[in-house]
């Protein structure tokens, strides 16, 4: 019993397949229509680029630079602004 219900499921299933594999097939070949370079549409030129706006690099300090320098400017002065952390 087992062995009719494999062989009825197998059958089917290679029929399902063979049936998918021939349909695409043959829609394909009915629709075909070589394309050549003069059927190809035209490409669109491209627009040159705006060139980038130089950008502000900041001071040209390091920042081991810019430590020595508040901790040498912001001596006495009050802690806020840009001497936050670096009066005394």
């Amino acid at each position: 019993m087992k062995t009719r219900h494999l062989a009825s499921t197998l059958a089917s299933v290679v029929l399902g397949l063979g049936w998918l594999a021939a349909v695409p097939a043959s829609g394909a070949t009915d629709n075909f229509t070589a394309v050549t370079a003069a059927d190809k549409p035209a490409k669109k030129p491209q627009q040159a680029k705006a060139p980038k706006p130089p950008t502000d690099k900041g001071s040209a300090e390091s920042k081991a630079d810019r430590d020595k320098r508040l901790l040498r400017e912001c001596r006495g002065r009050p802690n806020a602004g840009a001497c936050a952390g670096y009066a005394s």
